[in-house]
Parts: structure tokens; sequence; C-alpha cells
């Protein structure tokens, strides 16, 4: 893969990345696809509504690859999507830089640096519309990070015989 920038003279100057180069980065894109992915099982495991994820354009400015967008419909769900976001991600080593409106429960924003998760209020969500605000990052579906949600498994319970 070739890659060029413009010199101090108004050139172009192009070199070659290494092979190794090449897959130190889809090594870290596949580790980043299964963070988001870890995120987005969380948020569809505590029946998170209007799931989004957006890859951020990073022509456009943008500080971080992915956002994670979805809606509680009250604040203790909006509570139990971000710590279970937190919770399973920390399980698999992986630590939020910071995390900003859990206590208020109406934008929860858990920052991971590469993906940041967004957990919104329903009003909170209408009114911040960050889809709008991002239109020109590209809407990823969830069936591409491979996520479904998992199935809770019903025990079986047995009536008891009378005695």
């Amino acid at each position: 893969m070739a890659v060029s920038w413009p010199t101090q003279e108004g050139q172009r100057s192009t070199t070659r990345m290494k092979k190794t180069d090449v897959k130190k980065t889809a090594r870290k894109n596949n580790e980043l696809k299964k963070q988001v992915s870890a995120a987005l099982a969380a948020c569809q495991d505590k029946k998170a509504e209007q799931i989004t994820v957006l890859e951020m354009d990073q022509d456009a400015g943008a500080f971080t690859d992915y956002f994670l967008i979805c809606s509680g419909t009250n604040p203790r769900q909006v509570q139990a999507i971000s710590d279970e976001v937190e919770l399973r991600l920390k399980r698999a080593g992986i630590y939020p830089n910071n995390i900003e409106g859990h206590r208020q429960a109406e934008w929860v924003l858990i920052d991971y640096v590469d993906f940041v998760v967004h957990i919104f209020s329903e009003a909170a969500r209408k009114y911040y519309d960050l889809e709008r605000l991002w239109k020109s990052a590209k809407k990823v579906e969830p069936a591409d990070f491979g996520a479904k949600p998992r199935r809770r498994v019903a025990t079986r319970t047995r009536a008891k015989k009378p005695a």
C-alpha cells in the first residue's frame, strides 16, 4: 500500500508501507470490531432501543473510529445498559478512558478512545440527534459486527409431588 503526502517543496513523496504494518492495522481493526461487538451485545441484552453504529469519517474531523448509539426507556434502564457495557468490556480487559452522565442517566457517554458508547434517554436522543450531527459517518449494521443477542435459557422447575 502506498502512502503519499506533500513535502515542503510541494512535491509528492511516496513510501511503501511494510507488510507487517498492514497486518498490524488489520489486527487492530479486527480487535476493535470485537470490542464494539461486545458493547453492542451488552446493549442488546439489556433491551436497548434504536441501536445504531456509526463508522466515523476521519476526514470530517472525527476523534474516534466508531459511535455506538442507543436509547433506554427510563433512567434505570439507561444505567443498566451502561453498567453492562462497562462490565463486559472490563471482563475482556478493556477499560474506559472516561464515563460521564451515569448519575443523571439522560445521556451516558463511555469513552473507549477508539470507540464511544452513547446511551440516551428517549428525549435526550431526539434533542441531540447525533446521527444528524455526524451525517458524514457511515451507518454500519449491527450484523456486520457479528453481534447477536444472547438468549436466556429458562430453567425448568419440577412440580413438587404432594407429600
